[in-house]
Order: C-alpha cells, then sequence, then structure tokens
C-alpha cells in the first residue's frame, strides 16, 4: 500500500462511521500492529489517490513474479509506469510478492 505522510491525531478531524462488527473485527486482524483506524485511513487514501489519478504504488520490475495476460474491463494505471490502460485493451496482471495481483500495460514487462 501507498505509504503516506502521517499526521498525528491531534490534526485530525473526529469522524464516526458505522461498520458491522464483522468487519471491524477483520480490520482488527488485517491491521496487527498498525491498528483498525490507521488501515482505515490508508485504504480511503488509496482509493482517494486511485480515482484522482495520483496513485503511483512503488513497484518495481523485480516486485513481480508471475504476469497473466489480461484485457483491461475498466480504466487502470500500470504500477510500472503509470501508463494509462483503457478499457479493452490488452495488458497483464502481474502477481507481486505478496500476492497481489497489480495492472501491467504491455510494454512495461520489458525492463
Amino acid at each position: 500500500m501507498h505509504t503516506l505522510t502521517r499526521k498525528t491525531t491531534t490534526e485530525m478531524e473526529v469522524t464516526s462511521i458505522r461498520l458491522e462488527r464483522e468487519l471491524k473485527d477483520k480490520l482488527k486482524e488485517l491491521a496487527d500492529h498498525q491498528g483498525y483506524q490507521a488501515l482505515i485511513r490508508d485504504v480511503l487514501w488509496s482509493y482517494v489517490q486511485q480515482k484522482s489519478g495520483d496513485y503511483r504504488p512503488e513497484f518495481s520490475l523485480s516486485d513481480i513474479r508471475a504476469s497473466i495476460a489480461a484485457t483491461a474491463q475498466r480504466e487502470e494505471h500500470c504500477v510500472l509506469t503509470g501508463q494509462l490502460i483503457r478499457p479493452q485493451e490488452s495488458m497483464f496482471l502481474g502477481l507481486t510478492a505478496n500476492g497481489e495481483l497489480v495492472p501491467l500495460s504491455v510494454g512495461s514487462l520489458a525492463g
């Protein structure tokens, strides 16, 4: 997940959100030592960055363990180059070392 500059909690606004207990429990499990509220902030920032076009995960070619040919069903950005991949364009799904499938443009694997 993209690393963000952290603000202190005193610089943040308090917001209330209702979550199903099961969702909150799963978030706590996934957050481990980070804390589930910090995880929720990371997830929300990632979503905002993806939707705004500012999202640039920090991946390199060495992070990709395998690739699968695919066709984009929606707009994506290559995690290696940032290149826009349009719907119905050929692309690859790259399997990362931690098991994520990430979008890759056709030319990005050439090295």
